[in-house]
């Protein structure tokens, strides 16, 4: 039946919200599809790895280059089937 639906894993689109309260909007891909410019990041990223498993209203730690970041989980989709 695949995965659960309102937890983030391969191929969700998932949006967040930083500190600011800024509204970022992500795809989890493979490694050959990602295009950060795009929206879509390797499931192998930092951002990808932080959010697997999470579920809207989770919070969870963004390890970035320009320093560690807390996010909100607010949407997770998935393309229709």
């Amino acid at each position: 039946t695949g995965q659960p639906r309102d937890e983030v894993h391969f191929g969700a689109t998932v949006k967040i919200a930083d500190g600011d309260g800024k509204a970022h909007r992500f795809t989890i891909v493979g490694d050959d599809e990602s295009d950060v410019a795009a929206g879509r990041i390797s499931w192998a990223s930092p951002l990808a790895k932080a959010m697997i498993g999470a579920k809207v209203g989770d919070t969870v730690m963004w390890h970035r280059p320009a320093g560690d970041a807390e996010v909100e989980i607010v949407q997770v989709t998935y393309p229709k089937r």
